[in-house]
């Protein structure tokens, strides 16, 4: 019995490396259709959405059954309830991109600012990468890792900034009006997905310590400074 509950776990797990390779197909799919333009890209993005969907929800059903069949307990309980938030944000993080692909197709037949695109590139990369470490903190347990995803999220969120003040120089342009206020949505789905990598890191410290602890303390801001 123990040797098929140790199965069924390893099989969640591999799920969920699945599903998170998924979303940074998404996620590369929608910063390519907006760095291009490409209208039909951002379709395939929206539509390729579904199958993360059809994946989260087979791995929150099997979440469900494997907890009412068997009872875990201590670093086994804690796997699973980590595997049950980490299946959210990823599922998140897939809803954000094809809402890139969607403002993408709003705006695209208006010529960019370059350097506001370059800007949303490098945010872009950075929010895979953070993808990335997140889901090699869990499968590696490396707590480490998962604590890095702060200093990889700041830098997500001084380019934001960075934007806004670019924004503000140029939004008074007629011609680009409507696509700066699209793209200030971007930027701000950019940054909550590298939120959501943050979340995962902390889950991944919830199953490796047994305390759950915010990795940063945003209701207390003076402590973080």
């Amino acid at each position: 019995m123990r040797v098929t509950f140790q199965e069924e776990l390893d099989q969640l797990e591999a799920s969920l490396q699945e599903e998170g390779a998924l979303v940074l197909r998404v996620l590369r799919g929608a910063l390519n259709a907006l760095a291009q333009r490409d209208v039909e890209l951002a379709d395939e993005v929206i539509s390729f959405d579904d199958d993360v969907d059809r994946l989260y929800l087979q791995i929150e059903q099997e979440i469900e059954s494997l907890l009412a069949r068997q009872t875990p307990v201590a670093t086994d309980l804690r796997l699973v309830l980590a595997m049950l938030h980490v299946n959210l944000h990823l599922e998140r993080m897939a809803d954000y991109s094809v809402t890139i692909a969607k403002l993408t197709k709003l705006v695209a037949d208006v010529e960019p600012d370059p350097m506001l695109l370059l800007s949303l590139q490098e945010m872009g990369e950075r929010a895979e990468e953070m993808i990335r470490v997140a889901l090699d903190s869990l499968a590696n347990r490396d707590l480490h890792a998962a604590e890095s995803l702060v200093d990889l999220d700041e830098l997500i969120d001084r380019s934001n900034r960075r934007f806004v003040e670019r924004v503000v120089e140029i939004v008074a342009e007629p011609g680009l009006r409507e696509w700066v206020l699209r793209m200030v949505l971007v930027s701000r789905t950019l940054e909550r997905i590298g939120d959501h990598a943050v979340d995962i890191g902390e889950q991944v410290a919830y199953l490796l310590t047994a305390e759950f602890r915010e990795f940063t303390d945003a209701s207390h801001p003076e402590n973080n400074a």
